[in-house]
């Protein structure tokens, strides 16, 4: 099982997630769906990373933490699957248009702008932050039923946990299972901290 906690505002996220289901294709992988939140994640940083001092961030993953209490994980990956392919654009589409595409009630696209599921986001993020610390952002991944050991990146009973990986596309076939093979084996090795390639590249979002 590969539990993903997303920011549903991030392009890299997006493509993180898409890389999984297309690996979930070719391994053994079953994914779950959590929310996080960089508004969450920045909120006592003199500066402002995401750029957005007006607080916009907090929208859609209100409404992700809305369909998560009410409809579960399974409707929540139907509605961030909506946000990212109902608009064609470069950034998510709209909230009722997304949660419709997902058989969901459009009405709760209300709870964007509302505070009462944002003891929710914090509780999610929390769990997943928790898992890999605060150096980090989004997305988070923890997986179990791995053959890791007991440092680095694992807990000891199974699960490795990491943040990312960080790619501009989206593997598919049996690249995605090659990538999702070398990322347990590097992040489940005892004292593994921290790998980085180059650059960021645009992301490629189809």
């Amino acid at each position: 099982m590969a539990k993903l906690w997303f920011d549903p505002s991030c392009p890299y996220t997006w493509i993180t997630s898409r890389w999984l289901l297309e690996a979930a294709k070719v391994r053994p992988i079953e994914v779950r769906w959590h929310v996080m939140s960089l508004s969450v994640l920045n909120e006592d940083r003199d500066d402002d990373p995401e750029g957005d001092p007006e607080g916009y961030l907090w929208v859609p993953v209100r409404v992700c933490a809305a369909v998560r209490r009410h409809h579960g994980q399974e409707a929540l990956g139907r509605f961030y699957t909506g946000l990212w392919t109902t608009r064609g654009g470069d950034w998510i589409g709209d909230l009722r248009t997304a949660l419709e595409t997902a058989g969901l009630p459009p009405g709760l696209a209300a709870a964007g702008t509302s505070t009462d599921y944002d003891d929710d986001v914090r509780a999610s993020h929390a769990e997943g932050i928790a898992l890999v610390g605060e150096h980090v952002g989004t997305p988070i991944v923890a997986v179990t039923g791995t053959d890791g050991g007991t440092d680095g990146g694992t807990d000891g009973g199974g699960r490795v946990a990491f943040f990312g990986p960080v790619v501009s596309r989206i593997p598919r076939g049996e690249d995605a299972g090659r990538l999702w093979d070398g990322t347990l084996l590097v992040a489940g090795t005892a004292g593994f901290h921290e790998l980085k390639g180059g650059p960021h590249q645009e992301p490629v979002l189809g």
